[in-house]
């Protein structure tokens, strides 16, 4: 697109002018849309496993019993954890719901609309209202957003705060006004302890800060400078601080976590089955589609499509397109022009070009020390661990089909061509993932289905102790376990001998997952079960309750499909 003449800059202002009270409108109507699609039902919308199960354990101990943890969550790709942080964040909801499930979920399903907007404010803030109202429209509906706030799992918050991350980081530039950095950082730290992955944010936060810090530099701007490098230590003690509860607990186990995690990284992140070569255009391709199109094995022509968008838009406007004038495409009143703080309006290239080469770090990063995203295992969660650069995808398409529908009436002769393929992308995005919802129930029947396999655990045991083993050994039973404690069972802690805890008269159970069948060895639903009780001590199970004496089956069932739970009794 040519520059645009300065005695045009006031009439394009002006031909693209939106009325900040449609604005508005239009922006809570897609934050309403984003609410009616993620909340509602969630009873049984979101999936509820052994995550799910850990996951409410800790905070119903946490404010129900006040024993305040000391680590995160466990990761699946090293035998140590994230952040405690995530835990902290649940919190509220835990307490003021007595520990239920449905209100942990809704509160994340909240934070999930709140990301909807805070990434449209990026948007706006980089290339005007239309590229913001477009921004928040796409994360509104994009299915893999919504299945990211379904259900209770620690990658489900990081859509969030690396949207204040992102936008605070880009307020900190545009606005040079060093306290938006540690807002930024904080955000940033957030993200870091939601998941261990989120520390690929830090480098994307942390290189704007630098070039902000240059830049005052060059000009000059010593007491600016300053107050940048001040907002970075700030920062960093957050972040410090964050970590005490990590210290306390390394201090007891001798550095357990701290040994465990540099056994990760120096072995490669893991084994890997795909050389980095290959490993690159497919982590690409799942960072760059997910957010768009979902998971890449579900649609792999759309996937392809929805990153060559990206990189084609994100390309065009950071690299191919002239500079931005002064008053190219921005609007009266947006968040780069507001006359009310006398801000500069932002360079659109050059936010383009931040944001792009952080994508382009997300996914070196990840081919190198997440080797695991070069498979894709059916069944599970797989694209949420990369969910902080989600509102960069976004907000680069954003950005773009901005621009294109400004270039449709910036060339004199008014021709709809940009706008058109602006709108036909649009239309195509918004209709494949409103086409493509998650379900409307789980396919483990969620949360709803999980208390009604404990009722009926209960029923059978009636007054006698219950004692819980799960295969394979890998997989904890906190999937049962904690519907089970939510109903006052007297349930046996795990890893216990049960004739020391609960007598001759405990009723056993095994909760068995048939998707790890090859793990276990035979299948669930009889065969795996009975071997593990014919030699207990074999490592088959994890919870090491020991069967003493005959047992009989009393009651067997299919909790969820491939999820069998196994009752017996002396």
């Amino acid at each position: 697109m040519r520059p645009v003449a300065p005695g045009r800059e006031l009439e394009i202002a002006r031909e693209f002018d939106i009325d900040r009270r449609l604005e508005v409108a239009a922006y809570l109507a897609i934050l309403a849309l984003a609410a009616f699609l993620r909340l509602g039902n969630l009873a049984v919308r979101g999936m509820f496993d052994a995550d799910q199960g850990h996951d409410m354990l800790v905070l119903r101990a946490l404010v129900l019993d006040g024993r305040i943890p000391l680590l995160g969550p466990p990761t699946s790709i090293g035998d140590f954890h994230h952040g405690v942080l995530y835990y902290v964040l649940l919190a509220p909801a835990a307490a003021l719901s007595g520990g239920d499930p449905v209100a942990v979920t809704t509160w994340i399903a909240l934070g999930g609309v709140a990301a909807v907007m805070v990434t449209g404010w990026l948007a706006r803030s980089i290339a005007g209202p239309i590229a913001g109202l477009l921004a928040a429209l796409l994360l509104a509906v994009s299915s893999s957003a919504i299945e990211e706030s379904i259900f209770i799992w620690n990658p489900n918050l990081i859509a969030l705060s690396s949207s204040i991350a992102l936008a605070a980081a880009w307020q900190a530039w545009r606005s040079r006004r060093p306290g938006w950095w540690i807002a930024a950082g904080a955000a940033a730290v957030v993200t870091m302890h939601c998941h261990v992955l989120g520390t690929i944010l830090t480098p994307v936060i942390a290189g704007l800060l630098v070039a902000d810090v240059r830049r005052r530099r060059a000009v000059g701007d010593r007491a600016g400078s300053a107050a940048v490098v001040r907002a970075a230590v700030g920062w960093l003690a957050i972040a410090i601080v964050s970590y005490v509860p990590l210290a306390i607990h390394e201090i007891g186990s001798n550095g357990s976590e701290i040994r465990a995690a540099i056994a990760f990284v120096t072995g490669g992140g893991g084994p890997a089955s795909i050389g980095l070569a290959a490993r690159l255009p497919i982590v690409g391709l799942r960072v760059l589609g997910w957010p768009l199109t979902g998971l890449l094995t579900a649609a792999p022509l759309a996937t392809v499509l929805s990153t060559a968008l990206v990189a084609g838009l994100a390309i065009w406007r950071g690299w191919l397109a002239g500079r931005v004038g002064p008053g190219a495409g921005r609007t009266r009143g947006n968040a780069g022009t507001d006359a009310a703080d006398g801000n500069d309006r932002a360079d659109e290239r050059t936010a383009v070009r931040w944001l792009a080469l952080g994508l382009a770090w997300t996914v070196a990063a990840l081919a190198v020390g997440a080797s695991s995203l070069a498979t894709v295992v059916a069944g599970l969660p797989n694209d949420h661990y990369h969910a902080f650069a989600d509102p960069i995808v976004v907000v680069l398409v954003a950005v773009g089909l901005a621009a294109l529908i400004r270039s449709a009436m910036t060339r004199g002769a008014r021709t709809p061509i940009g706008a058109a393929l602006a709108a036909a992308i649009v239309v195509g995005l918004v209709g494949w993932n409103v086409a493509n919802q998650p379900p409307a129930k789980a396919a483990d029947g969620g949360w709803a289905a999980a208390r009604a396999a404990a009722d009926r655990v209960i029923g059978v045991a009636g007054s006698r102790p219950i004692a819980l083993s799960s295969l394979p050994a890998f997989k904890s039973d906190e999937a049962l376990r904690m519907p089970l404690q939510a109903s006052d069972a007297d349930v046996m802690p795990a890893g216990v001998n049960g004739a020391s805890f609960g007598g001759p008269n405990a009723v056993r159970v095994i909760l068995c997952d048939q998707l790890f069948r090859e793990s276990i060895g035979s299948d669930c639903g009889g065969p795996a079960e009975d071997a593990w009780l014919a030699n207990p001590a074999s490592g088959l199970g994890a919870g090491g309750n020991s069967i003493d004496g005959p047992a009989a089956l009393v009651d067997r069932f299919e909790a969820a499909p491939g999820r069998w739970i196994s009752v017996y009794a002396p």
